[in-house]
């Protein structure tokens, strides 16, 4: 039985890579954070006896700061694979908590990366790279050859990440690829996420259980992709013979205004725009309510505009193809985050 080791394993990646994982028959051993009030709700669908899966999850109590942690953990378990996906994830959050955000996303990934060198350098391990690596590009699409510029704390530090897994391929002759993957969501993404936060409040907005949405920029737009999708050209990346980085992404644009649209379009509500800049308003145009408002406290101190990937190369060395496109994604999301509104209130 293979065994890989997963940072982060209750988040959104870590939760459905773990299950990727358990369906092939791994033994996946997972960190997670002690906290005072058990938030395992990703997971607990397949961890213990009835969990319905051919492998076995194992978790572990850790933290990328702690590094006598990792190091005993890394010695114990001597792990087939590692997949890096811990991380202070929130890029508007970083500039709040730059300090914090380094700490966890560039040295927790140093001290993993020199725990599995001195107790198991034939591991496989997978870095958690993003497309905020290449903030405001000179070029579109971006590809594994496109100059990184990155413009938040968040993304200077999983620079760091990065290079330190070039670097230790490089020089110890390990394993290690990174994933420059672009931003993928699925109804396991945090609440704090815009693409959540849209879903979630326009379904609670249908339930009559809130009246608006308040967004920032709607002119921003993302290559969004399904993360299922994305955990499994994270496997992938560890089943080839010659470690390697690769961007992951769909190489479709969508911006958040047609996000909203869309989100609401599922609930039966077609919005119409009215007002200019951050005076501007989404009407229902059933009922003239208005149901999505600007509030430039969630405008980043450094917006990048436009986010597109070539995933050409993971195409044709990895097989990966994505098999959810935008309108299926956005028809998940609001499926899962509709029923949860409606379960609220009936409580």
């Amino acid at each position: 039985m293979k065994q890989a080791v997963i940072t982060g394993v209750n988040g959104q990646d870590g939760s459905y890579l773990a299950e990727l994982l358990l369906g092939k028959g791994y033994e996946v051993h997972g960190i997670v954070r002690r906290t005072s009030s058990f938030s395992r709700g990703r997971i607990d669908p397949f961890y213990g006896a009835n969990a319905g899966v051919s492998g076995k999850l194992v978790l572990h109590y850790g933290d990328m700061g702690d590094e006598k942690n990792l190091r005993k953990l890394m010695e114990k378990v001597r792990p087939d694979e590692v997949y890096n996906l811990a991380s202070q994830s929130h890029v508007g959050i970083s500039f709040d908590m730059p300090e914090y955000s380094t700490d966890v996303n560039a040295l927790g990934t140093l001290r993993l990366l020199d725990a599995m060198h001195d107790y198991c350098p034939k591991s496989r391990f997978y870095q958690a790279s993003t497309s905020e690596l290449f903030g405001s590009a000179d070029e579109s699409p971006q590809t594994e050859q496109t100059r990184f510029k990155p413009n938040s704390p968040y993304a200077v530090a999983k620079l760091y990440a990065y290079w330190m897994t070039v670097n230790y391929r490089q020089t110890y002759g390990m394993y290690a690829c990174n994933g420059i993957l672009f931003n993928h969501e699925s109804p396991r993404r945090g609440e704090n996420f815009v693409t959540r936060k849209i879903t979630q409040t326009v379904a609670r907005i249908a339930a009559g259980l809130t009246d608006c949405l308040y967004i920032g920029n709607m002119e921003a737009r993302r290559d969004w992709g399904y993360a299922p999708d994305y955990v499994r050209a994270m496997w992938l990346m560890l089943q080839q013979e010659k470690a390697d980085d690769f961007v992951i992404a769909t190489g479709e644009l969508h911006s958040v205004r047609e996000l909203i649209e869309k989100a609401f379009a599922y609930v039966g509500t077609k919005i119409e725009w009215e007002g200019k800049a951050a005076a501007e308003c989404g009407i229902d145009s059933s009922t003239g309510k208005h149901v999505v408002k600007i509030d430039p406290k969630y405008y980043r101190p450094i917006d990048i505009d436009s986010v597109l990937g070539d995933a050409s190369k993971a195409r044709r060395e990895l097989g990966w193809e994505p098999e959810v496109k935008f309108d299926r994604l956005v028809e998940i999301m609001m499926e899962a985050d509709v029923q949860a509104a409606q379960s609220a209130r009936q409580d």
